[in-house]
């Protein structure tokens, strides 16, 4: 199948109110351009150099997400680009992109990451560690950045039971701080879950956003 197709038989299967990621990281411009044709909008990448490095050469209405493992010292390269970063993984983190964003006079939407899944070497905040910040105040009085939702990643496994456990994990966590935090907010609307071999479950859990790469892209070119 074409990248066309692949794209119209994934959005054929999502439910009204789930958008598509088409994640492009590692994949050349003119892929992208190709996926553009076929109407995507959002396309996800998880390298700051790579996501600076396209967004110039690509159109201007593309929403470009940011997905991956986001260091410090790579915030103020994605910020002019990014509409969304979704791998807020600390309150230092956020609060540096919200100082980068008003340094170039943007306003950016994030998503609070948490980590539900068993490997130690996914990023996020735990549960705990994102009530308590909630609490704390932390993700109040941001200038430049409004937090728009949730973002995790299941456990790499066979077992399907473990990854819907933990994607309603996901979904409990953003109900409580909807609710408790965030309650009159209609910007806190987003739970970004779900890649090519889970997204369904994800789905079925409450996933607003799906991050897609290999079932649009093939595999990757570089």
């Amino acid at each position: 199948m074409s990248i066309a197709q692949n794209i119209e038989r994934i959005t054929a299967q999502l439910p009204h109110g789930v958008r598509l990621v088409a994640v492009s990281k590692f994949h050349p411009v003119e892929k992208i351009m190709e996926a553009y044709g076929a109407g995507q909008r959002i396309f996800g990448e998880n390298r700051a150099q790579e996501l600076a490095a396209k967004a110039p050469q690509l159109p201007t209405d593309i929403e470009w997400h940011f997905i991956g493992h986001l260091q410090k010292n790579k915030v103020r390269m994605i910020t002019p680009w990014a509409s969304t970063i979704q791998s807020i993984d600390s309150v230092e983190l956020l609060e540096l992109v919200n100082k980068e964003a008003a340094r170039v006079n943007r306003h950016v939407n994030v998503l609070l990451q948490l980590h539900v899944a068993k490997e130690q070497t996914k990023s996020g905040f735990t549960v705990e560690e994102v009530l308590k910040a909630a609490d704390e105040g932390a993700f109040n009085d941001l200038s430049h950045v409004t937090i728009a939702g949730v973002m995790a990643m299941a456990t790499f496994t066979s077992d399907m039971d473990q990854v819907a456990s933990e994607f309603e994990l996901v979904h409990d966590t953003f109900l409580t701080l909807r609710d408790k935090h965030f309650a009159g907010d209609p910007h806190f609307k987003e739970i970004s879950m779900g890649m090519s071999d889970d997204w369904h479950i994800a789905v079925q859990h409450g996933a607003s956003l799906v991050r897609i790469g290999t079932d649009i892209f093939g595999a990757r070119e570089y």
